[in-house]
């Protein structure tokens, strides 16, 4: 075979591949075309594996977010379970009149529920759980769900003006709205 000093590093290349092979075992004609196919047949293939390699990589991408928010989120049934107690808890202190507080019969059992209130308070800080603010701010419903409406002449309707059930985050998710009453204008 006869090498042209005019040659592109693309045919030198095949030039060097065919070195040896006997000239009448070449087609030229046939080569050429052979050559265009294959060298289309290899850009196609190179293509799928960069596609193939960027789907990899988003599945990769998306399990990784999957794991991480099961991870962030796992208590997430769990949290609304316990909402029911810390609920019972404070409807509990709240329900103890200032009188009783004082009496020297009941005071260890005032603080031994106002020490479960505070270690639930913390368990739910540990895990990302923060209480929904509602009193005096305008209803988010994103965050507050309105159960009733007050007239009230003091707020701006709108309003929250009653908390009637405590509402909680996990993280930056919405675990349970806070139910509140909003004011109206008075009549």
């Amino acid at each position: 075979m006869n090498e042209d000093k005019t040659q592109s590093p693309e045919d030198a290349a095949v030039a060097e591949e065919l070195k040896g092979v006997p000239e009448e075992m070449l087609d030229k004609q046939g080569e050429n075309e052979e050559l265009a196919k294959l060298r289309e047949e290899l850009e196609v293939a190179k293509q799928d594996v960069l596609y193939a390699r960027a789907e990899t990589q988003n599945v990769r991408r998306r399990m990784e977010k999957d794991v991480a928010d099961t991870r962030a989120y796992a208590a997430t049934g769990f949290a609304r379970d316990i909402l029911s107690v810390a609920d019972n808890l404070a409807r509990a202190l709240t329900a103890i009149p200032a009188e009783l507080r004082e009496d020297e019969k009941l005071k260890s059992l005032v603080a031994g529920i106002e020490a479960t209130s505070r270690e639930i308070d913390k368990v739910f800080a540990s895990h990302g759980i923060s209480r929904i603010a509602a009193m005096g701010l305008p209803l988010d419903p994103n965050q507050h769900q309105a159960m009733l409406e007050v007239p009230s002449a003091d707020a701006e309707p709108g309003t929250v003006v009653q908390e009637l059930q405590a509402g909680y985050m996990i993280k930056d998710r919405l675990l349970r709205p806070a139910m509140v009453a909003v004011a109206k204008k008075a009549d």
